[in-house]
């Protein structure tokens, strides 16, 4: 009854715009992959390390925000990238995007 009471302005908020939801399960199933990483994380002891776990987080959820098959289109990547070479061009990186014209087994 208190939490009702003191957060009173919240949910009248709540009861009059209908577009507002009631739980955050959406912002917290958004950082539940970061969450079970965190254990993880106690092997990136470097700035390399830290920097790799970024990399690869921000890949996984692309492809998750991009509907794509996440097996298939790390697959994608790591067979058909190192055929790039060391530095290859930004041009080169577009045909590899999330939103690109990816094989059918990324989809």
């Amino acid at each position: 009854m208190n939490y009702s009471l003191n957060n009173k302005k919240e949910l009248e908020a709540f009861l009059l715009d209908g577009r507002l939801e009631l739980t955050n399960n959406r912002a917290e199933r958004a950082v539940k992959p970061f969450i079970m990483g965190r254990k993880n994380w106690l092997f990136s002891d470097t700035n390399k390390g830290a920097d790799a776990s970024m990399m690869w987080y921000s890949v996984i959820e692309s492809t998750k925000l991009n509907n794509l098959n996440v097996y298939g289109y790390l697959l994608h990547l790591l067979t058909e990238l190192p055929k790039l070479g060391e530095k290859p061009d930004p041009e080169q990186l577009d045909s590899f995007m999330p939103w690109a014209n990816l094989p059918d087994f990324c989809k």
